[in-house]
């Protein structure tokens, strides 16, 4: 096939392009501020400071949390869902996690459950490749809560189709119990509506390279009312620094070290952006390549669209008798970039029956156009033939 313009269809990895004020916030920190924030008295580490609170002010305002001291800033996701899930468990806890979940998930759950620290079980947001009901899923983890149950940890947005678990229902059923609900927003911040307070969240993870249009190298927790963890990285922060004990008011308490500021930056102007924009516009933009992309993919022979019912982002599917990287490859060699393979989603495979060979996932971002739909869907016609 004929190379063209590059295409982005990878937004559930990282957005691309980021927008001219996100890169600008950047460049003028690391320019003009440089200092190092609660690590000084003077104008430049001032400076740096009032930028750090104002991006908390932001993500709390944006996310519905109580304050800006809820916001504590990590490297990424992962390292958010880490920090909450290590700094909440003890010896003998159970925990449920959806069968959807990324390995960001899945990963610290198995190794605490494999060494006998915790166990876990999930619950279906799919079975056999096929989404089921919001009232399934609240019933299947009804049955599944038991005395020892202490956290819910489940994606908001699954990561590789448009399959979204109903966070409200489940934070209600978590606060009734007096259970933990960590969310990993990953695939959702930025893309629809999620609040802290009115969903009942304990800790909302999320980044500012993906729906948030930040740069990569940050992400953030946004803690519900009076939680509070355990520590799992200790380190100098600016506060109470006589103390062996890191400080315990948040958000300093879980941030230990340098803070990644030109990525804080741009994360602020990133929420501006996605404001300014309006989440509404956004999911609704979406949607409606989502939903060109699958009528034209279903007109192709040969060509399967998993959970096709499921409006959103990302749409997954395969090309009967090729491979899933093979398929991405040859997409990439006409400019198109999607991602083939297993998407670090060992369970979400499994529950959609795609374990052995993977799938193909374009995820559209709202500076995508219906030429770039159009683009893939040419190209995967040629590939199929």
């Amino acid at each position: 096939m004929e190379k063209r313009e590059m295409i982005y269809l990878d937004n559930a990895a990282t957005s691309f392009p980021k927008p001219y004020a996100v890169s600008d916030a950047v460049k003028k920190y690391m320019l003009y501020c440089g200092g190092n924030a609660g690590r000084g008295g003077y104008e430049s580490a001032i400076q740096a400071g009032r930028l750090v609170y104002e991006c908390r002010e932001k993500l709390s305002e944006f996310f519905g949390a109580k304050s800006a001291e809820a916001v504590f800033f990590t490297m990424n996701t992962t390292q958010s869902i880490n920090a909450c899930i290590r700094g909440s468990l003890k010896k003998g806890d159970r925990v449920l996690i959806s069968n959807i979940e990324h390995n960001a998930v899945y990963r610290p759950i198995y190794k605490l459950s494999s060494k006998g620290q915790i166990d876990y079980d999930t619950f279906s947001v799919i079975e056999n490749g096929v989404a089921v009901s919001q009232e399934e899923i609240i019933a299947d983890i009804e049955k599944k809560v038991t005395k020892n149950t202490t956290m819910i940890v489940c994606t908001a947005a699954s990561n590789i189709c448009s399959v979204r678990t109903p966070i409200r229902e489940i934070g209600e059923l978590c606060r009734s119990r007096g259970i933990r609900f960590v969310v990993d927003a990953a695939q959702a911040a930025g893309h629809f509506p999620l609040s802290v307070e009115d969903m009942k969240i304990d800790a909302l993870c999320v980044p500012a390279h993906k729906g948030l249009l930040g740069p990569q190298g940050c992400g953030a927790v946004l803690l519900g009312e009076g939680v509070k963890m355990q520590t799992v990285c200790e380190g100098g922060n600016g506060v109470d620094s006589l103390s062996g004990e890191m400080s315990e008011d948040p958000p300093e308490r879980y941030e230990a070290g340098t803070l990644p500021l030109p990525a804080i930056a741009g994360f602020g102007e990133g929420i501006e952006v996605v404001k300014e924009i309006g989440l509404e516009r956004i999911e609704a933009h979406e949607a409606a390549l989502f939903k060109r992309a699958r009528e034209e993919l279903l007109n192709i022979g040969g060509v399967k669209i998993f959970c096709p019912e499921s409006e959103g982002s990302v749409i997954l599917f395969e090309i009967e008798g090729k491979g899933s990287e093979e398929v991405a490859a040859e997409l990439a060699k006409a400019g198109i970039c999607v991602r083939g393979g297993y998407h670090c989603a060992a369970l979400a495979h499994k529950a959609m029956g795609t374990e052995e060979s993977g799938a193909v996932r374009a995820s559209f971002g709202i500076f995508n156009k219906e030429s770039d739909v159009d683009a893939l869907c040419d190209a995967v016609r040629k590939i199929s033939k």
